[in-house]
């Protein structure tokens, strides 16, 4: 059984949800960049068929209690209708991770996907085969697809926090879908030549032996960090500064990997404050270290420095 700890997370979408099975996702469809030409129903009849598949679909084998779900929140920003059905847009994907003892959600994913292109017309089915990711239309198929994936990254993320290399199995599915993904016009985010940061290169990091320090990242921040934070602070902030430390040996033999900024998006203000009432010399450390890795950010550890 998949333990976790009651809590409770606010996400600032407006959002559609319902019971879960392993995931209680959130899901929204924003359509303010469509054509006014374009029926509108058809978002809402879409949004509500991906919250059910989503939150209705059985991901693993294991149980869950209603208060062990994980909470994800998906925002689908639909920009472009390009013809014949076809869709493009954005996605956000976000989930957090309750803190032992505490009412507070850490992040630990807060991503935008910016290739998103998929075929859809009113009340079709969204369906998802891990056997067969490409289906019958690979346009169609795309969407369904992305969100597997997704999901699999964000259950593989929250079981190797609670548990060493726990995530592996998700880690793998992940990389399954991007191995068999849909191939077709417009279709992007697949392939690793397409782009350096992609869905293929952030499962190929986490399946690959090279950034096997990012399991032991994951489990040091949440579990022997985070989670003691209330008991000991002092011993929690020096797991998680462990954990950075092996964040800096993989940047420092993985250089620009895509793996690096995906951990930081969304945790700057979260590492200020964890390291802000730290002693002076493991401040200043941090604040190094923190500058050094997350670039994007460096002007938020300025205060640490």
């Amino acid at each position: 059984m998949h333990k976790k700890i009651i809590f409770v997370l606010t996400f600032s979408f407006s959002v559609i949800c319902v019971h879960a099975q392993e995931i209680q996702a959130r899901l929204t469809v924003l359509t303010n960049k469509v054509s006014t030409q374009v029926d509108k129903k058809i978002f809402q009849t879409l949004q509500t068929t991906l919250v059910n598949f989503l939150n209705n679909r059985r991901w693993t084998g294991d149980v869950f209690q209603p208060n062990e779900k994980i909470q994800c929140n998906f925002l689908l920003n639909i920009e472009q209708d390009l013809g014949n059905n076809i869709f493009k847009g954005k996605l956000t994907v976000q989930a957090a991770r309750p803190v032992f003892n505490t009412a507070y959600d850490s992040p630990i994913i807060n991503f935008l996907d910016d290739n998103i292109v998929f075929r859809y017309q009113e009340f079709q089915p969204i369906e998802f085969n891990e056997n067969r990711v490409q289906g019958n239309d690979p346009v169609a198929a795309n969407l369904p697809a992305i969100l597997a994936y997704y999901v699999n990254l964000i259950l593989g993320f929250d079981y190797d926090s609670f548990t060493p290399r726990g995530g592996d199995v998700f880690f793998q599915k992940a990389w399954n879908i991007v191995n068999n993904a849909p191939e077709g016009s417009g279709i992007e985010g697949w392939k690793s030549f397409e782009s350096q940061r992609n869905r293929y290169w952030l499962a190929e990091n986490m399946n690959n032996n090279r950034f096997a320090l990012i399991h032991d990242v994951l489990y040091a921040y949440y579990r022997t960090g985070m989670d003691i934070f209330y008991e000991n602070e002092e011993e929690g902030r020096n797991s998680i500064m462990t954990s950075l430390n092996f964040l800096n040996t993989i940047n420092s033999e993985n250089p620009n990997s895509m793996i690096m900024q995906f951990f930081f998006q969304g945790k700057s203000t979260e590492l200020v404050k964890i390291f802000s009432h730290a002693i002076p010399d493991l401040k200043t450390r941090a604040g190094d270290l923190l500058s050094k890795l997350d670039i994007t950010n460096s002007a938020a550890y300025k205060e640490l420095k």
